[in-house]
């Protein structure tokens, strides 16, 4: 069972930020990212079809859902701002295009560890799908303890002049791992505390990091022992 979940923004509430951003003496550059946006959300979008049916398909063929649920979100106008000043670059359509690859995303939460590998390989390997890069926090965890694998991968859009190539951002971790990021994140950024008194606990994060993950290692073992017959 999925429970999709789509944080996608309104689109005329994008085109006001938009406008306000690159101003009216910029309309040509304005329409371009604007189709541009449109375009990765129907890359999300496609995306999103296409997990569905595998997670379908292993549970008529193998009895079990490996996807939890999904989040899909779009970048918000000041967000490719923020990060493409954080890269050095000016706000023009051309620089997000170049350098920004995850202005569609999605966070796939699997119910087990070798879900995220079940999932990666049949998403990856279809004839249609290219893998741009990838990112294993799992194998190799930030320091702050975050787990996810992250993926940005391509898929065709079919736009009225032809289909064109799409990156969207995947980031694939369990529910524990989800869990964890999620209230991680608030202790960290959305409280009104001094940051210095919540570094004080960052050692205490990492190591719930990694306790989460042996129980679900160990989860993941009485699992597979119960489908053994």
């Amino acid at each position: 069972m999925i429970l999709q979940r789509n944080n996608l923004p309104n689109i005329d509430q994008v085109s006001e930020e938009m406008s306000h951003m690159l101003g009216d003496y910029n309309a040509s550059e304005f329409r371009q990212f604007f189709v541009y946006y449109l375009q990765c959300q129907a890359g999300a979008k496609e995306f999103s079809t296409k997990l569905e049916n595998l997670d379908s398909e292993f549970e008529m063929l193998d009895n079990h859902n490996p996807i939890h649920h999904m989040e899909t979100r779009m970048k918000s106008p000041q967000s490719l701002l923020r990060k493409l000043t954080k890269k050095g670059y000016d706000f023009t359509f051309d620089n997000i295009k170049n350098n920004i690859f995850d202005i569609a995303g999605i966070r796939v939460i699997t119910n087990y560890l070798e879900d995220i590998n079940t999932v990666e390989k049949a998403l990856t390997k279809q004839s249609d799908v290219t893998l741009i890069k990838r990112k294993d926090y799992i194998s190799h965890p930030k320091p702050s303890g975050y787990r996810s694998l992250h993926l940005v991968v391509s898929v065709p859009v079919f736009r009225a002049d032809g289909p064109v190539s799409t990156p969207v951002e995947i980031q694939l971790r369990t529910v524990g791992m989800d869990m964890w990021a999620s209230l991680e994140h608030k202790l960290r950024y959305k409280t009104n505390v001094d940051k210095k008194k919540v570094e004080k606990y960052g050692d205490q994060l990492k190591d719930y990091s990694t306790e989460l993950n042996q129980i679900e290692t160990n989860m993941q073992e009485i699992f597979n022992n119960l489908q053994h017959k």
